[in-house]
């Protein structure tokens, strides 16, 4: 078995091949697999067909994306439901592709396309396993790409999803199946039919079945921010357990009918596989499952001990069998989760005699959760960026109790189905059970709030936390050296301090949020927001996932009352504190404002903030031309926005700014109705910036404005492209933009790394 971790390794290596597509890598592979076996180096040979297997199902996912050309247009499709859920306006669907066709004959083919997330508005009754004929319009997979946020795209690309979209009405949509129920289906029905008790019913299905999406958005805040989520996904903890259950009643069985023989037989742990095996199936064989079933039948065979590898070498054979049925499973932190936390686990038990007896039980359970409370605790932070306080006591009582009675009573529950009242015995103690947790759940939740810390915590903490995991697990330390560590640790994680900007320079950073707009500056010891970025109609404002709750910020300028520039106004009045607003005054924003107007000016740090517009009363204005106009300087360098200020309000400015700017935000998103010739030949900007949403029905940044721009040598960005845009204004070497998504052969410009700007045909 010593060839497992080399496999592993070649999964990996493919798989992370087939995701950076490296060109002539196709090439140099055959090469090698080649001189392997022309110099009989078989395992060589092995490992790189292994590889290419692996990249070459990454390829095949990467093929699988929807064309740029097809971004808005409207294809018909042949599907099948796999999971949908109730958003209130719409459904939410996943589909899995039979067929796909264009309507316009002369666009690009969608054939390769198979799996689908979209919305339909006014749907019909729905259900799961349905088979439809739709016309969908639909666009590449993409999410705003911020800093320390949920990566949309990314998670996405992980799930295997090619397309995003919603449903047309016109042509009719038209069913072509009916649902057909398996065993699954039946069994949620059965659930239903038999418990009254939402939390019951929601809860039974996901740790007995995998039914995570019957949780409602309650359930998952709530077991976030406790550190819970673990133990409602269906993991090896769950499967482990159906294993274990059948190995003892196989075992019990075989010691009974053949007493003599009965450690020997092998028939037991092929039992405990099967159930396995039948549990992830009857769980649907999502990743998670698929994942825990195959780290469950290592596990049993390395138990088994019968020509069986050790727990490292089966360790290494997991891993490499995992990304090879499922290489996309390499980006999904569920993953390392679950092999991080087997490796600790194997890593402080291994050498050590087997527990004895109720207390020796007792404290391999105590030491246990103890050593891997901090190690995942780092690991939820890198993943997710949140730590809940509370989650380690939690977990020392929950584990066992949802684990070691919950789920086993459910089980009991499913087994007993053929006699309702048994089975409904069991799950009104389950239920009352799941209550007792919700109840303690809340209780701790309230009592310790998950915590998310600032961006530059998260990092030094999770090492702090890992080391701490290590000086307790790793053998042949003593107890003095374990607490000195320990204090020492304990003591590094409370005096960091954050990073510091230096005095006369501001950390300027436009979000990518869609088309609106959102721009954060950031001096020595002040913070100033510029815009709060859209509200969709949906309700969702992005500037609510760009910062933990509680942030503090000493102003906020809202440049007019358009959605799209004030549409987060109600998250940073909800979770945030503003020291000042200010806004032209005309419009009613809902909070105490100072009107902004030409000529106030005030100092943060060593750097200068100065309004250019409005002049005087805005109210005879338009609403874009009323948009408080901010230059920022520091260093020499100077910042210029806009917000949506027209050519009107640039031709009467162009007497006041006083020459060059080094950066510009682009006016009302890089619309005709700004960025004017003369604005342009005035302003010259070294760097342009435009806040637009990709594919926005607007054409916005339009292309005569980009023309423009260009013919000055101005260096060319766009959120819509590279995601958020940071730099630092005041710097001695000069401005340099740094784009969120990075795009490959991307230099040019003037002297800057940057790259063309095209608006939409």
């Amino acid at each position: 078995m010593g060839v497992a971790a080399p496999l592993a390794i070649a999964a990996l290596l493919g798989a992370c091949l087939g995701a950076w597509g490296p060109a002539g890598a196709f090439g140099v592979a055959a090469l090698a697999l080649l001189i392997s076996l022309a110099a009989s180096r078989y395992l060589a040979a092995a490992l790189i067909v292994v590889a290419a297997f692996s990249a070459g199902q990454v390829l095949v996912a990467r093929g699988a994306v929807l064309s740029a050309g097809l971004a808005g247009e409207d294809v018909a499709v042949t599907g099948r439901i796999e999971s949908l859920s109730d958003e209130g306006r719409f459904r939410r669907l996943r589909l899995s592709l039979e067929a796909c066709q264009p309507l316009e004959a002369v666009r690009v083919s969608c054939g390769r396309l198979r799996h689908v997330r979209v919305n339909w508005y006014d749907s019909p009754p729905l259900e799961k396993g349905e088979r439809w004929t739709l016309t969908l319009r639909v666009r590449p997979p993409s999410g705003f790409a911020n800093p320390h946020t949920f990566d949309y795209a990314a998670w996405l690309w992980r799930e295997g999803i090619g397309a995003t979209g919603y449903v047309r009405n016109i042509p009719s949509p038209r069913r072509l199946d009916e649902a057909r129920p398996g065993l699954r289906e039946r069994a949620l029905a059965f659930l239903d039919d038999h418990t009254s008790d939402g939390l019951v019913r929601r809860w039974l299905a996901a740790l007995t079945l995998g039914e995570g999406e019957r949780l409602d958005d309650g359930d998952w805040a709530l077991l976030n921010a406790s550190g819970t989520t673990h133990l409602m996904v269906i993991s090896g903890l769950h499967v482990g357990l159906a294993a274990t259950f059948m190995l003892l009643l196989a075992r019990g069985t075989a010691r009974l009918t053949m007493p003599r023989r009965w450690r020997m037989t092998t028939w037991p742990w092929w039992c405990a596989a099967g159930a396995a095996v039948g549990y992830a199936w009857l769980a649907g064989l999502e990743p998670p499952a698929m994942r825990a079933m195959i780290m469950t039948l290592i596990g049993l065979w390395v138990a088994s001990g019968r020509h069986a590898p050790g727990p490292w070498q089966g360790w290494w054979l997991a891993l490499a069998i995992v990304l090879l049925v499922d290489p996309l499973a390499l980006w999904r932190p569920g993953l390392w989760l679950s092999f991080v936390a087997v490796g600790l686990l194997i890593l402080a038990w291994q050498g050590r005699s087997r527990p004895h007896g109720v207390r020796g039980w007792l404290w391999a359970l105590l030491r246990t959760q103890c050593l891997l409370a901090p190690l995942m605790a780092a690991a939820v932070l890198i993943a997710f960026d949140r730590l809940s306080p509370v989650a380690p006591l939690i977990n020392l009582v929950a584990v066992p109790l949802v684990g070691s009675v919950m789920v086993p009573l459910g089980l009991a529950g499913w087994l007993l189905a053929w006699l309702p009242p048994l089975a409904e015995a069991c799950w009104a103690l389950f239920g009352w059970l799941a209550s007792g947790v919700y109840w303690a759940l809340t209780l701790a939740v309230d009592v310790a709030p998950v915590w998310q810390p600032a961006a530059w915590q998260t990092l030094p903490l999770a090492l702090v936390l890992a080391s701490l995991t290590l000086l307790w697990a790793l053998p042949g330390w003593r107890l003095v050296p374990r607490w000195a560590g320990s204090v020492a640790l304990g003591l590094l994680s409370v005096t960091l301090v954050p990073p510091g900007l230096p005095e006369g320079r501001v950390k300027v950073r436009l979000h990518d949020v869609g088309q609106g707009q959102l721009i954060e500056l950031r001096t020595a010891r002040h913070r100033l927001l510029y815009d709060t970025g859209p509200r969709f109609g949906s309700g969702f404002m992005p500037l609510s996932t760009l910062w933990p709750v509680g942030q503090r910020f000493d102003g906020v300028i809202v440049s007019h009352a358009d959605t799209d520039h004030a549409g987060g106004i109600a998250a940073l009045r909800q979770d945030h504190s503003v020291a000042r607003w200010w806004s032209p005054g005309v419009e009613s924003l809902a909070v105490p404002v100072t009107p902004c107007r030409a000529g106030q000016r005030w100092q943060w740090d060593g750097v200068e903030f100065r309004f250019l517009w409005p002049f005087a009363d805005p109210s005879a204005l338009a609403d874009n031309d009323r948009s408080c106009v901010l230059l920022v300087s520091a260093g020499g360098q100077r910042l210029l926005i806009g917000g949506d200020a027209g050519s009107e309000v640039e031709e009467a400015l162009l007497s006041r700014l006083g020459g060059n700017v080094d950066v510009l935000v682009a006016g009302h998103h890089g619309s005709r109705t700004s960025s004017s010739p003369a604005w342009v030949s005035s302003t010259r900007p070294a760097a342009v910036l435009f806040s637009a949403g990709r594919g926005n029905p607007h054409g916005h940044p339009h292309a005569e404005v980009v023309k423009r721009f260009r013919r000055a040598d101005s260096c060319l960005w766009n959120t819509a492209i590279d995601g958020a845009l940071t730099f630092m204004l005041g710097d001695p070497q000069g401005v340099g933009v740094t784009p969120r998504r990075a795009l490959a052969g991307s230099r040019g410009g003037v002297g800057h790394v940057c790259h063309a700007i095209e608006s939409r045909p």
